[in-house]
Order: C-alpha cells, then structure tokens, then sequence
C-alpha cells in the first residue's frame, strides 16, 4: 500500500494540483485584500457608510441600535449579513475575472494543436477489406 501512495504522489498531475492549491489560497487573500481595503472602502464612501461588510438586517429577535454586527449576533439575534455577502461576490467576480484573464493568457501562448494525419478514407477502407476478402 505504501508503495501505491508514493507512485500515487509522484504523479505528475497531483503535484501540479497541490501547486495549485497552495497558490490558489494565496492569491484568493490577495484578492480579499484587494477586496477589503481597496474597492469596498470606495464603494463605501459612495454609499456613505465606512464599514459595508457590517450591513445587515435583524431578521428576529433584539440588537441594540446601531450595533455592530458582531454586537447584534451576540445578543441573539438573526441577522441577515448583506454586506458580507456583497463583499464575497466580489472577491469571487473579481477572482473568476483573473482566473479567466491567466487562463486565456495560456491559451494563446500554447502552440496550437498538431492536426491529427489524414488517414485512409472510409471508401478506401472498404476496398481495402474487400480486396483482402478475395484473396
């Protein structure tokens, strides 16, 4: 069995995986960053509030006026946390945008794929097995 995991691991393809991974995880807090301390603070002064990502709405419940989200969860009650999840559909647009961007990159600094070679037609196969039947 410990054989079948190293060859497993040696593979090519799950090293490249794990690769991914790691540098997927980094660039998502770059991202978060960018998110964080860039385009929301800008959002933000549009809508005129400083800290988007603690919109919310008290769904049930009590929170003292004009607390914190935080605040408003330890109190007990059911919020609905739009700002939050404004804030992580842009990480994800802006990521899927990058993602695309290295991807369609790629794409075009690869060679194009070599045309597979024109092999014998169907008509020429059919002869081929019909002279082979007469013989």
């Amino acid at each position: 069995m410990l054989g079948e995991f190293k060859t497993f691991i040696a593979r090519g393809n799950v090293l490249d995986l794990a690769v991914g991974v790691i540098i997927g995880g980094a660039f998502g807090k770059i991202v978060s960053s960018l998110t964080d301390d860039v385009i929301m603070p800008v959002i933000s002064s549009v809508v005129g509030d400083t800290d988007f990502s603690s919109k919310y709405v008290v769904l049930s419940g009590e929170a003292p006026a004009g607390a914190s989200l935080a605040a408003a969860r330890e109190a007990g009650a059911t919020v609905l946390a739009y700002g939050s999840f404004i804030t992580a559909v842009i990480n994800f647009l802006i990521l899927a945008f990058v993602i695309f961007l290295i991807v369609r990159q790629a794409n075009k600094a690869m060679p194009p794929p070599a045309e597979a070679p024109a092999g014998p037609s169907e008509v020429d196969l059919l002869t081929e097995i019909r002279d082979a039947l007469k013989k």
